[in-house]
């Protein structure tokens, strides 16, 4: 693994769902953040790529956004093809987003850490001078709370392919989650919602893709405790647009839009761009708010060719103008903020005592979302506010948290890790479980569910093992988690496999010798587990995510 020893500069990327950006600061002048400007001053460019048929990047960013189409160009074949809302294909859901036929979901995001990264390759090496990017620059990038270990992996091999790091488990890629960036910058104005240390406070970041959260104690060292644990949801604001193309179905036929989105996917996606400036973006919830139209022959006229039936004559006496009243767009939010208030509620109920509920990310700007948090929790959280520019807060807090990364002190482990022991059958042991060599397998508990970790617990899990025989060239270890703080046997309910390898062991002489130690390393985000032979000093280690 690199190691991080002359480092210069901390470069943070804010992967979103729908927008990105990144930011960077010198070591030397902390204070003085730099965040990227895109095109027309825009301080994040949409997560999108645009590929030739060939599956080349033409684009990506503002620059591959969907165009409005000339009208006597609709029917025209569209060799280009833009892709988004990739990133939640690292995601555990059942419905994955729309992928042209033959392009992995895994080269996309490769392809965009790849743009963004030589974008920011470029501004550092006009700005510092004889920067070696692989050693001197740290690499935050941010995750959602809900990302698993699997998505990780992936993000770290991705990273890698896209010359972003110059080997797969290097030390200079560290990741942190999205809400827990936000608190790091938002702790900086933490005053100015009358919090003090002891305090705690809610942060909730409302994505594209997903909504985080997490509960935080202010400190009296200025430093963050975590209070309960993080978690989240797919429920950001890509949703609502979900709702909206349910909308058009229900009027135009699910046929049509399955059709639109198959042969002029780029026509969707303008017609959903134009729904979310025009009316996404301003809606407030009022009930006198103004019926907003949507004119199919101005913004998506290929649709029309493939409207049918029933919803064809409706539509033509509309004149393929699509009123919407309030109450149709309250709909479109509806679903997706309940699922977001009932994850508020579910860390209050964790945590009665929180002082304030910050939102952050790009959503929660909103003014309807807003509105209906206010309403739901002010009689039970004191304020409840959103910061200047709050789609910045994730991006600077990860920079943030790369030149101080003791700024979170503690955090509460979700599960219970473990790995497979092999002892002596017992008479309490199920007969089903002994070995034909008289042993069982048995689960050893490395660590607790609700254990409190603090800055100082960096090397505390440690465990020495023996291998089975004096014989044996190889030793396995499986690491395994469960949300039960008292198991015996691996294979129970609710245990699974997290991470499994194995170490080279010598052949001696003497059994005592064949020692191996056992080591976790818990991070931020990842935990680095090393086995180490005593007796030949090699080391063996493996990434993985906390889960």
């Amino acid at each position: 693994m690199a190691a991080t020893n002359d480092i210069r500069i901390v470069a943070a990327i804010d992967f979103g769902c729908t927008y990105s950006g990144f930011a960077c600061v010198h070591k030397d002048s902390p204070e003085e953040i730099y965040v990227q400007d895109y095109d027309g001053g825009n301080l994040e460019t949409p997560t999108v790529l645009k590929y030739d048929k060939d599956f080349n990047v033409i684009s990506w960013g503002i620059p591959a956004l969907a165009e409005r189409t000339i009208r006597r160009k609709s029917n025209a074949a569209d060799d280009s093809k833009s892709v988004e809302l990739f990133k939640l294909h690292l995601g555990n859901i059942e419905e994955k987003p729309y992928l042209p036929e033959g392009l992995d979901y895994k080269k996309v995001i490769t392809d965009y850490l790849h743009e963004i990264g030589k974008m920011m390759k470029n501004y550092l090496s006009d700005k510092y001078k004889y920067l070696d990017f692989h050693d001197q620059v740290i690499i935050i990038l941010t995750i959602p709370a809900e990302f698993d270990n699997n998505a990780i992996a992936i993000l770290r091999q991705c990273a890698f392919e896209a010359k972003l790091t110059d080997a797969r488990n290097s030390r200079n890629l560290k990741f942190i989650t999205e809400p827990e960036a936000a608190a790091i910058h938002c702790m900086n104005s933490l005053s100015g919602n009358g919090i003090k240390p002891g305090d705690s406070f809610m942060i909730v970041d409302c994505g594209g893709g997903t909504v985080d959260l997490t509960t935080r104690q202010l400190l009296v060292d200025y430093t963050l405790g975590e209070i309960t644990e993080r978690m989240g949801d797919f429920c950001g604001s890509s949703y609502v647009d979900q709702e909206f193309i349910k909308f058009l179905e229900r009027k135009v036929g699910k046929s049509t839009i399955e059709n639109l989105k198959n042969n002029h996917y780029r026509q969707m996606q303008y017609l959903i761009q134009e729904f979310c400036r025009r009316i996404k973006l301003p809606f407030t919830g009022d009930d006198d708010a103004e019926i907003s139209e949507v004119d199919i022959e101005e913004l998506c006229p290929t649709l029309k060719q493939y409207c049918k039936g029933s919803e064809l004559e409706t539509m033509e006496e509309l004149e393929w103008v699509i009123e919407l009243t309030s109450e149709e767009v309250k709909n479109m939010f509806d679903p997706i903020i309940a699922r977001i208030i009932q994850l508020i509620r579910g860390q209050l109920n964790l945590n009665s005592d929180c002082s304030a509920i910050i939102l952050v990310g790009g959503f929660s700007e909103s003014k309807y979302l807003q509105k209906r948090i206010k309403q739901e929790f002010n009689h039970q959280v004191k304020s409840i506010s959103v910061p200047i520019h709050p789609m910045l807060a994730v991006v600077k807090g990860a920079v943030q948290f790369g030149i101080k990364e003791h700024v979170i002190t503690n955090r509460i482990l979700k599960w219970t890790y473990g790995t497979d022991i092999v002892r002596k059958w017992e008479p309490d042991d199920p007969l089903s479980k002994k070995l034909p060599n008289g042993m069982v397998k048995v689960f050893h508990t490395l660590v607790e569910k609700g254990t409190l970790l603090t800055s100082q617990d960096k090397d505390k899990y440690t465990t020495t093992f023996k291998p089975f025989s004096l014989f044996q060239k190889k030793v396995s270890f499986n690491m395994y988690i469960t949300s039960k703080s008292d198991v015996k046997y691996c294979d129970e309910e609710d245990v699974r496999l997290l991470n499994s390898w194995e170490i080279d062991i010598p052949i001696l002489d003497d059994f005592d010798d064949q020692k191996i130690l056992f080591t976790l390393n818990f991070n931020n985000i990842e935990i680095l587990a090393t086995a180490e032979n005593q007796k030949t000093k090699d080391k063996y280690q493996v990434l993985f995510k906390y889960e």
